[in-house]
């Protein structure tokens, strides 16, 4: 019998959250009511006339009418999430081989041999396999059909060592040593892709080693990270003190921890999601496909303590990319020194990297070119518009630009 999983991770957040999110409603009615209610400027008239046609509504009326709805969404949601703990789809064990190995890290080959190879560099959050999570949503895998080589860096879960890492570990040396290894492997200078957060460590690598690198590519990585949502921002680098000290002990930033800052972006997000799941048809693809990718976001990666340190309050608290005074090494991370011709995709729909703030990098790499897929953060990877939107029009570019 297959046991059932713990996410949606942390659950009990993830409840509290669309509880208290839904019983505000009431608070929200009698705002509405008596006209205290604030409301965007763009949904003033709309608002206006909402609150003119409850006039004739009796308080006590609607007020139940309210509580069916919440305990109606409640238990969609809560069908949701059963079906999803309950799924029998378990991810397959058939990764591509390994081409190096480092402590924790690794780099997996997803060929052919003679195709131009890139170097590709996800998040030290998350598990790299949301770029390979279907047969039918896999851009390593389309990317290899192309002729082109995926090479994916798979930072795995801190260990011993990894836990004393900070950005210098990682980039200096970890990541250095891959793409050296992979440039001296394949006999080629090798075109470079990060995505998101993994995006950030690539521009370092490509700065630092442009020996090794024929082109570049950034998938939603983000740059200046107070052109948008700026407040938001400095909140994360104000709370990192504490975060730190608060896990110093243990090495890392648990992924429940690290999942409740995704969770501020849109405290009901779980309950839009699994009300979703409990109205798809059962044994579809859109069901597998939900499963599959609710995992991934369930089987995050801790993060080491000096990382955390060197990104959260700098990067987020001081923008110290956008910038130009993050450092490596103490050297500066300039793209303005990156040599290789570059492609930025920056999703017009990203709710975790907010498009002006990806945008950016754009503006400091001295040969860009720019595609605004009109997707979201994750949508651009495994979404059903991403081989159309994303996909093909970088394969397109990689077969200009690698080696």
């Amino acid at each position: 019998m297959v046991a059932a999983r713990l996410g949606p991770r942390p659950l009990p957040l993830h409840l509290a959250s669309a509880g208290a999110a839904w019983a505000s409603s009431h608070l929200a009615f009698a705002q509405l009511r008596n006209g205290s209610l604030a409301w965007k400027p763009e949904l003033a008239a709309s608002a206006a006339e909402l609150q003119q046609s409850l006039k004739t509504v009796a308080a006590d009326s609607f007020a139940r009418a309210l509580d069916a709805e919440i305990v109606s969404r409640a238990d969609a949601m809560l069908r949701g999430i059963e079906r999803y703990r309950h799924h029998p789809w378990r991810r397959p064990d058939d990764e591509p081989p390994v081409l190096w190995q480092q402590g924790a890290t690794r780099v997996l080959d997803y060929g052919p041999a003679d195709g131009a190879p890139l170097l590709v560099v996800p998040s030290l959050i998350n598990k790299a396999y949301v770029l390979d999570l279907l047969p039918e949503a896999s851009l390593m895998r389309h990317l290899a059909s192309r002729g082109v080589r995926p090479l994916l860096i798979e930072w795995g879960k801190p260990g011993e060592e990894e836990r004393s890492f900070g950005l210098d570990d990682y980039i200096a040396g970890r990541l250095e040593d891959a793409a050296a290894a992979a440039a001296e492997a394949t006999g080629r200078k090798l075109a470079l892709l990060g995505y998101c957060m993994g995006g950030l460590l690539a521009v370092a690598l490509a700065q630092r080693r442009p020996e090794l690198i024929s082109a570049f590519v950034a998938m939603a990585t983000p740059w200046d990270f107070h052109a948008e949502r700026a407040a938001q921002a400095r909140l994360l680098g104000r709370l990192t003190k504490p975060l730190v000290e608060s896990f110093a002990a243990l090495g890392e930033v648990p992924v429940d921890v690290l999942q409740m800052f995704f969770l501020a972006n849109d405290p009901l997000t779980a309950a839009k999601k699994f009300t979703h799941l409990a109205a798809i048809d059962r044994n579809s693809d859109a069901e597998r496909r939900f499963v599959a990718l609710e995992d991934w976001l369930n089987d995050g990666v801790p993060l080491a303590i000096g990382v955390a340190a060197d990104t959260l309050g700098p990067w987020y608290g001081d923008n110290t990319p956008g910038k130009g005074k993050w450092r490596i090494k103490d050297r500066p991370v300039l793209p303005e020194e990156v040599e290789a011709p570059s492609l930025v995709l920056v999703p017009k729909q990203d709710r975790i990297v907010p498009p002006l703030t990806a945008a950016a990098l754009a503006d400091h790499l001295i040969d860009a070119t720019r595609l605004d897929p009109p997707l979201g953060h994750i949508g651009m990877v495994v979404g059903h518009g991403a081989p159309a939107k994303v996909w093909e029009p970088l394969t397109q570019w990689l077969m200009e630009h690698a080696s």
